[in-house]
């Protein structure tokens, strides 16, 4: 007993020496050191899957269209075979049996953001490389926008770490294929708009004594009517524009809108509400214009479209193809992925959604190791696994609703909540993956979470340390496995 105690304070007074360290550096050093870090940590464990629908798009775009040359069978880049399936066929959007092309139901985001990579290296543009460039500048995103909370700089670095290195995100960025770059482009948005939001406003995470007052609200609709622009704040309005943005990478982060009607500047949320709708409902808007003029719809047909080929053609994943694409019947099955799905222990045969797989272990001798691919110890489904199994720091974010309460931590909570509660609906949660992909859509507003969590339950203590280390190596873990699985 006395021997443990004795090793817990040896191990808080060697954190302490690294953080006494860190402190006596610069803010913008450690960033450079995080972005480094990450740089490398994401481009190390290697990845070939070649999933480029958004560099066929940004050619496309190049070209003036919309709609990117599919099926393509010869040359160096041939996108007519099985995995560039998740296209809306042309033909089938104007009953022309013999169209060509196909649109990319995506929103279009990501495409826009390879255009200048597309424009100097074609259809061999490496989306890998860049959406390790762009996972390394998220991080340091995260490490600047925390940097506007009250927290101190010990918080706000576990909390970055945590965020590179302790979520899926790192699976996102180091992989980049598709779907997972999407994410990658989208948090990078949403983490501008946090810290513009949170730079206007220093005062978001004070103690809200009694519910949130309206008492402004008539005067301001009044002065709104004779000087509307009096109902702007130029910060908020940038806040909303770059959330709006974000939306068009990823459409279900729309549903994060609570955090910025209550953190921001304006001075009052009917103020601030207004300031991040104006700026968010351009780039929205654009996005609605862009699906109509492609398919002459306001929601691209296109979802419904692959909703029916995936229902259809994966009956193990237990979708419904008479169900509708956002139904509540799915609420079940998909809490019991993100919160309860575990690793196959000891398995005998490979762990797939869709049943069967090859046998392990067969051999008479064989020993089971950490990544041994013939006769693992452990291996994650492709499913996808519990978030609080791949990212046990999340839990350090509950000291942050005890006690007083905050608009930060209110607009937090509720943007974490609504951006989970829709994708739960979705049919599919991520399939394949590893961990639950889909929490990508809200980990950048459960980042203050956490770091007010865990101000709130005394700083970076051994617990903090050791549950985001635990972070690190399972997502470490789940990387080399991903790769290993070729997912």
């Amino acid at each position: 007993m006395l021997g443990s105690v004795a090793e817990g304070a040896a191990g808080s007074r060697r954190l302490e020496v690294v953080f006494d360290w860190l402190d006596r550096l610069p803010a913008l050093i450690v960033g450079a050191g995080l972005v480094g870090l990450a740089l490398a940590a994401y481009w190390l464990p290697g990845s070939d899957r070649y999933y480029n629908h958004f560099v066929w798009q940004a050619m496309a775009f190049l070209d003036g269209r919309a709609a990117i040359d599919w099926p393509v069978n010869g040359g160096g880049f041939p996108n007519g075979n099985d995995w560039m399936q998740d296209v809306y066929p042309v033909r089938v959007l104007t009953g022309d049996p013999n169209a060509t092309g196909a649109l990319v139901p995506f929103p279009p985001l990501p495409a826009i953001v390879l255009v200048p990579f597309v424009a100097m290296w074609g259809l061999a543009t490496d989306i890998r490389a860049v959406s390790v460039l762009l996972g390394a500048v998220d991080v340091g995103l995260a490490w600047w926008a925390l940097g506007r909370l009250n927290v101190s700089r010990r918080v706000r670095l576990a909390t970055t770490v945590f965020f590179g290195l302790g979520t899926v995100f790192w699976y996102a960025a180091q992989l980049g294929t598709t779907w997972f770059f999407a994410h990658v482009v989208a948090v990078l948005f949403v983490l501008l708009a946090i810290g513009v939001a949170l730079g206007a406003d220093p005062g978001a995470d004070d103690e809200v004594k009694t519910a949130p007052s309206a008492n402004g609200l008539p005067a301001t609709a009044v002065g709104a009517v004779r000087r509307p622009l009096e109902l702007i704040d130029r910060r908020q309005l940038l806040a909303g524009l770059l959330f709006g943005i974000a939306c068009t990478a990823r459409l279900t982060v729309v549903f994060g809108a609570p955090f910025f009607m209550l953190v921001g500047g304006g001075g009052s949320w009917a103020r601030r509400s207004a300031s991040a709708g104006v700026g968010a409902a351009i780039p929205v808007l654009l996005l609605l214009v862009y699906n109509v003029a492609t398919t002459g719809h306001v929601v691209h047909p296109g979802y419904e479209y692959q909703y029916q080929l995936e229902a259809n053609g994966y009956p193990g994943l237990n979708y419904h193809p008479d169900w509708g694409i956002e139904d509540v019947r799915y609420l079940l099955q998909n809490l019991q992925i993100m919160f309860l799905s575990m690793p196959a222990f000891f398995p005998d045969q490979v762990p797939s959604a869709l049943g069967g797989g090859r046998e392990l272990c067969v051999a008479a001798d064989a020993v089971r190791g950490l990544f041994d691919r013939s006769c693992p110890i452990a291996m994650p489904r492709d499913v996808g696994m519990s978030i609080l199994l791949t990212s046990p720091a999340y839990l350090l974010a509950i000291p942050a609703f005890v006690g007083h309460r905050s608009r930060l931590v209110a607009g937090s909570l509720l943007a974490v909540a609504a951006i989970a509660f829709v994708n739960l609906l979705h049919f599919s949660q991520g399939w394949v993956q590893f961990g639950y992909r889909f929490s990508n859509d809200f980990v950048a507003f459960a980042l203050p979470l956490v770091a007010v969590g865990m101000r709130r339950g005394g700083g970076v203590g051994l617990l903090a340390f050791w549950l985001i280390a635990a972070s690190v190596a399972i997502n470490l873990w789940g990387v080399i496995w991903g790769n290993l699985q070729g997912w």
